[in-house]
């Protein structure tokens, strides 16, 4: 009988022990090399601070170029499948999947990154979670600085384009090529390299701050600018797989939430703006030449471009979406957060 109390008296106690702490482990995949900018100084901090805020309950295990298999446009269905549970890409990576985003990479539009960032992360709150991201949870929506031509002859003037080679991130940034005289040639940034070096292109569309990790101001020695607005912007997504996130204890949601969003896209649009000038820097110390385009010029630039934004917005009527309105929207966001 005593032997019975016992037991039942150390089961009660067993009961009332605290519950051990459940441990939680995401793997992020992604596809530029984890000494790159964005892995380095905005994807590993973030994660960073997760697993720190969660006292070691959530590990954040970190693959860098498409380290897991596949191709940087395989991301989002590895995603989705749930083969990981974090990614970070580029929508324009699978052309047609993400249409709404495509607005923030319009010719053009776009001058501040954080700003940009920021109303990014606005518009897709409002008009692409249960839209374009309904099948995932969106952790980060944002933008990098200004594009620039890389090129291995001079682009001083709109003619100088014509039948030059040049890489393209996205289907809206390959129509501008094609518009303004150029062959566009789409392709990863990890690809990059390796086609300049073969002579596959001749140059390729990216911000100064991934130039650094990918050779690109050693293998071409001509950088085109333009003044006040960005030719071109690519838009960035940090998403998480739905059924994941949604499985996770509350409190350990709280914690990525806490570390994601408007804040976190604005910071991570700022950051890499930011890192343009020290990548800039390294290419004028190298002897190369950075062209700034006139006022006048870059009207002549704005005026060839302006098909594209017409193919767009056929492009959205043609989906069901109301483009011109989405357009509306997208800049007013970018008015009110300086974008």
């Amino acid at each position: 009988m005593l032997a019975r109390a016992l037991a039942a008296l150390a089961f009660a106690l067993g009961l009332a022990q605290p519950v051990a702490a459940q441990e939680v482990t995401l793997r992020l995949h992604q596809f530029l090399p984890a000494q790159s900018y964005v892995p380095a100084e905005i994807l590993d901090p973030w994660a960073d601070r997760i697993e720190a805020a969660s006292n070691g309950r959530i590990k954040i295990e970190r693959f860098a170029s498409m380290q897991l298999g596949g191709k940087p446009a395989d991301l989002v269905d590895q995603l989705v499948d749930g083969v990981v549970d974090i990614i970070w890409t580029l929508p324009g990576y699978t052309p047609g999947r993400f249409p709404r985003t495509e607005v923030f990479e319009l010719p053009f539009l776009l001058s501040d990154a954080e700003g940009a960032s920021r109303a990014f992360w606005q518009t897709a709150e409002a008009e692409m979670f249960d839209t374009d991201f309904k099948d995932m949870h969106i952790l980060g929506t944002w933008v990098h600085g200004p594009g620039v031509i890389h090129a291995s002859r001079p682009v001083l003037t709109l003619e100088d384009m014509a039948g030059l080679r040049l890489r393209a991130p996205t289907r809206i940034t390959a129509q501008l090529l094609e518009g303004l005289g150029a062959v566009a040639v789409g392709m990863a940034v990890p690809a990059v390299p390796e086609a300049l070096s073969k002579g596959v292109i001749d140059g390729a569309l990216l911000p100064w701050e991934v130039t650094s990790s990918i050779r690109a101001a050693e293998l071409v020695h001509n950088h085109t600018e333009f003044p006040g607005r960005a030719i071109y912007a690519a838009t960035f997504i940090l998403a998480m797989n739905s059924d994941r996130y949604a499985g996770l204890p509350p409190d350990l949601r709280a914690i990525i939430d806490a570390e994601s969003g408007a804040a976190f896209s604005a910071m991570a649009g700022r950051m890499q703006q930011g890192a343009d000038a020290p990548m800039r820097a390294e290419a004028v110390a190298a002897g190369n030449t950075v062209t700034v385009l006139s006022e006048a010029e870059l009207a002549r630039w704005q005026a060839a471009s302006e098909p594209v934004l017409a193919k767009w917005l056929a492009d959205m009527a043609a989906a069901g979406i109301d483009g011109a309105g989405l357009l509306e929207r997208a800049k007013a966001a970018l008015a009110a957060n300086g974008g």
